[in-house]
This record gives C-alpha cells, structure tokens and sequence, in this order.
C-alpha cells in the first residue's frame, strides 16, 4: 500500500529521479511550457511551483537556492524578471496540466505543462 508516500518514484533512484526533476524545471523556465508524459508532469508542477513561492519571497538565500536547484543561470534570471512578475499576486496555482493523449510508441499519456498567465 502506498499510504503516507509523499511522491512518484519514475522508476528511478533518487539520484536520477531528482536530476530528472531539475532538467524539466530549468525546461520549463525556459520555455515556459514542457511537454512530457503525464506523472513526469505531475511531479515536475510540485517542483515548480515550490521554486516559484520560494522565489516570490526575494530574499538572497532563498535566491541561492533557486538559482542552486536549477541547471542554468539563464532559467533563474527568466523566472525572476519574466515569471514573477506574471505570477506575483497569485497565492497559488502558478501552472496547469493539459492531457493531450497517447504517445504512439508504446502508449504512455502525455501531458503539457505550462504556466497560467
């Protein structure tokens, strides 16, 4: 049973897994939005939106943080000046998940996410 089991495994270890998981984020501040399958989806949106609340507070060490989690300087300099500021007002809630259907290959659900303006 999976009671009190706070996160997806993808099948991974926690190494890869959390690499995984900063690959897609700093995509995803880049582009905005990422299209993967559906669970990567999921646990890529708990990422992101905690790296956006940590990055609401403006603080320089929750700023290290951020800029610490993410695999380029470029993704952090776009979450502060583009991202926040869209976002800023918000108490939640920064991205969605759209479901777009079946991968051909071997039928995974894939999903877009992207962020609500």
């Amino acid at each position: 049973m999976r009671h009190l089991k706070d996160h997806r495994k993808l099948s991974k270890s926690s190494g890869p897994r959390r690499a995984l998981l900063r690959n897609l984020a700093t995509s995803f501040f880049l582009k905005s939005r990422i299209e993967t399958t559906e669970e990567k989806a999921k646990e890529a949106q708990r990422v992101v939106e905690e790296l956006i609340t940590k990055a609401k507070s403006k603080d320089l060490s929750t700023q290290r943080e951020v800029f610490a989690f993410l695999l380029s300087k470029e993704a952090g300099q776009r979450l502060y000046s583009t991202i926040l500021p869209k976002v800023g007002e918000r108490p939640g809630g920064y991205t969605r998940i759209v479901k777009t259907g079946k991968r051909r290959g071997d039928g995974a659900s894939l999903a877009i996410l992207e962020l609500v303006e």
